[in-house]
């Protein structure tokens, strides 16, 4: 795919140009000429004789910045004073911080929130175990744990380069939802540590949220959790995209008018997040699937399953197919994949049965380009901003872990991914389902609390059962 211009390499150039003239639309031709597309020009200091100008510019890469700030040095009696990078610029410093929600203005209040008032908490505490909930923090914080093994699409960054994302995910849970959680980065990568430490900070938490663990560790690392802890132990990559794959598949049925009984769908992606999605495709009523990894379809004949594959071998592909991605893909009804960029082709799609939906979900290169799926298509996703129907899993996490949180569930249930999609799905009217909308945006002000509210009656009274 073409790479375009794009805000999250978007440039503030601070120039100073004459106060007279064609500057500012020589300025504007320029950035235009070189591929890049001027989003914002404000003016910073005027003078008689000269303007300092700051241009805002979206360009496709860092290359791309750096072709425009020199394009820019050409024009004559125009002088750069510096170019910033704006995403670089939000992160300086990191994005959350931590606030006191009551004053401390005198000795009295220091007394209360502090020694010696505090003991009298901590010992009620003491007492009477439950009360941590409703006198501390617990009630409503989340721990965002990774071991920087698979961080976005970057890979095995470690801990460090994965602070950002994780601090980035902190700042929704807090817009969307309000809880307050807590980026913590291990320098480990042994299942046996992380597993460890995370048992021995949760007693501060309400919930875990594990992200960017790579597979097949990710896997054991949330079931020994989820049996040692009293608090719901989420994987995103797994199951907030796995709600959110749902919720758009619901309505993209609705649009095409089948059913997820009867459809045949082809999967592309058997690692944390298409194993997810098939767990909660089947519990929502799926019966044809056939899954694909690197080496072709996953099949009981194969001889090199791991526990993770040979579930899905076991639950899926009845027919025991056996070829590539292209063949399963072939008179399919739907494609899902969580999987590599540019493994399937316009072509390819033109085999699927009519009116097919395509969910190509690897990011930032889908798995086959949005353009052409669409002329063969009658429904496509992807995880980009750029196209409609972005399956993004900020639909998701916030709202369920408020749910979860409210609830105060020690656990995640099948049921309650289920009910996250269902209320996710809901939120798009019949009025407005269609192709290119089959999911709310994320800034949807109903998005978090509908899916709260189908969580937290989920939730209500259930026994604690593995997800």
């Amino acid at each position: 795919m073409a790479s375009v211009p794009s805000v999250s390499y978007s440039i503030t150039v601070r120039l100073e140009v004459p106060a007279g003239g064609k500057a500012v639309s020589q300025i504007t031709h320029v950035v235009e000429n070189a591929g890049g597309i001027v989003t914002a020009l404000d003016v910073n200091t005027a003078g008689h004789e000269t303007l300092r100008i700051d241009v805002t510019i979206a360009t496709r890469d860092t290359e791309h910045a750096e072709a425009i700030s020199a394009a820019l040095e050409t024009i004559d009696d125009i002088k750069i004073h510096k170019v910033s990078d704006r995403t670089f610029l939000m992160h300086l410093g990191g994005k959350i911080e931590m606030q006191s929600k009551v004053p401390l203005r005198n000795r009295d209040e220091l007394s209360m929130a502090y020694t010696p008032g505090v003991a009298r908490v901590s010992l009620a505490i003491a007492r009477n175990p439950e009360d941590v909930r409703r006198l501390t923090i617990k009630r409503n914080s989340v721990a965002v744990v990774t071991d920087g093994s698979a961080v976005l699409g970057l890979g095995n960054i470690g801990p460090e380069a994965a602070l950002p994302v994780m601090e980035g995910k902190a700042a929704l849970f807090k817009r969307f939802a309000g809880i307050d959680a807590w980026p913590i980065c291990l320098d480990t990568q042994d299942t046996d540590e992380i597993v460890r430490t995370v048992q021995i900070l949760a007693p501060a938490f309400g919930g875990i949220n594990l992200e960017d663990i790579s597979a097949p560790r990710c896997f054991e690392v949330e079931a020994r959790l989820r049996e040692l802890l009293d608090i719901p132990v989420f994987h995103d990559d797994q199951h907030g995209t796995a709600i959110c794959v749902l919720a758009a598949l619901t309505n993209a049925l609705r649009v095409v008018g089948k059913d997820i009984g009867t459809v045949r769908i082809a999967m592309s992606g058997a690692g944390a997040a298409g194993s997810a999605i098939l767990k909660l495709l089947l519990h929502a009523g799926a019966k044809n699937v056939v899954v694909c990894d690197y080496y072709g379809a996953v099949h009981l004949g194969r001889d090199d399953l791991d526990d993770s594959l040979r579930w899905i071998a076991e639950h899926t592909n009845a027919d025991g197919y056996s070829g590539d991605l292209k063949g399963a893909v072939a008179g399919a009804d739907v494609f899902v994949g969580v999987s590599a960029p540019g493994i399937l082709t316009g072509d390819d799609i033109a085999t699927m049965n009519d009116d097919a939906i395509v969910f190509a979900l690897a990011n930032p290169e889908p798995e086959v380009s949005p353009d052409e799926a669409r002329e063969h298509a009658a429904v496509v996703a992807t995880g980009r901003s750029d196209y409609p129907n972005q399956i993004n899993n900020v639909l998701a996490f916030p709202g369920v872990f408020r749910g979860l949180l409210d609830a105060q569930a020690d656990g995640v249930t099948q049921g309650m991914l289920l009910a996250a999609a269902q209320a996710l799905a809901e939120v798009v009217t019949p009025g407005e389902l269609g192709p290119n909308y089959i999911v709310p945006s994320v800034f949807h002000p109903d998005v978090a609390g509908r899916v709260a509210g189908a969580v937290r009656e989920a939730a209500g009274g259930r026994p604690r059962t593995e997800a």
